[in-house]
């Protein structure tokens, strides 16, 4: 895991925030550790957050800016999956907002959500000062296959992925402004986030993550907003597809003459490293290896 402890991370800053689009802009991560990228979808009529920051002090600041930009316009509240970072601010909204989200992310949460909150408090001091006071908080409304927030002349897709980065991805789009919120499907500048960790959560799902990504793509978005990292273009979705399909036949073409996992993570390792030497976070390289070697056993 990364050392948490080198650097305060956790904590969304309110300045500089991004224009995408007509009435639509991001609270961008600036790179700090353990922050999202946090989106504000705005309507005639209403406003949608997605992302709350992690903690309800950082989502108190989130709330703040999203009410100053609404201007009395009804707000909404989603979150892209369940992880601490992008869902654990949720209570700073109840009784602001609408919080909607997918069945499968909201199972996530009620089934997952305790043991991650104790982990996160585990990976530092910094860590668990952003999430004093924490409240897990269901979701207002709870859909099953897709759902439409009307925001007035402007409606958001809200849709499930389907079992990737977790059981519960949930993908953002904007059609009027050729806009996507990822979530941790897509980073920018650093290897995925394999959250593969036996026997407590082994939801990550190497194999779905690549259909998922070509699927994002078949979406054709002018403009994709990743987990973290830097905004960018449709080749960030390639640029993760591509990498998930290399670790996968590099990982699986060791398995079939008979190395041991251990030996194709520190091999495989060096190959992406080789490939890729400017991403950061290469300790999610082994943890993806060991995914998709269990997958390639069942």
């Amino acid at each position: 895991m990364p050392d948490y402890d080198q650097r305060e991370p956790g904590v969304v800053e309110i300045t500089g925030a991004e224009e995408i689009g007509p009435d639509l802009v991001v609270l961008p991560d600036r790179h700090a550790l353990l922050v999202p990228n946090i989106g504000v979808i705005g309507g005639t009529d209403s406003v949608l957050v997605v992302e709350t920051g992690m903690g309800p002090g950082n989502a108190e600041k989130v709330l703040k800016f999203a009410a100053d930009y609404a201007q009395g316009r009804r707000l909404y509240l989603t979150t892209t999956h369940f992880h601490p970072e992008h869902a654990f601010g949720a209570q700073a909204f109840a009784g602001e907002a609408t919080y909607v989200a997918n069945r499968a992310q909201a199972d996530d949460l009620a089934a997952r959500g305790a043991s991650y909150l104790e982990m996160f408090r585990g990976l530092g001091e910094w860590v668990a000062r952003q999430l004093e006071g924490v409240e897990l908080v269901e979701p207002d409304v709870v859909y099953e296959a897709s759902y439409e927030v009307d925001l007035g002349g402007r409606v958001v897709h809200l849709w499930p992925a389907g079992r990737a980065h977790t059981k519960g991805d949930q993908v953002v789009t904007v059609p009027d402004a050729g806009v996507m919120f990822s979530g941790d499907l897509v980073e920018t500048g650093q290897f995925s986030i394999f959250p593969w960790f036996p026997p407590y959560d082994i939801d990550v799902s190497g194999v779905g993550w690549i259909a998922v990504m070509q699927r994002l793509i078949d979406e054709r978005p002018r403009v994709v907003v990743p987990g973290h990292g830097d905004i960018g273009g449709p080749e960030l979705l390639a640029d993760v597809r591509d990498y998930l399909l290399e670790l996968r036949d590099e990982t699986w073409r060791r398995r079939d003459s008979g190395m041991s996992e251990q030996a194709i993570a520190e091999e495989v390792r060096a190959v992406m490293i080789e490939r890729h030497p400017g991403w950061a976070q290469q300790e999610w390289i082994e943890r993806g290896v060991s995914c998709l070697y269990t997958e390639h056993a069942a």
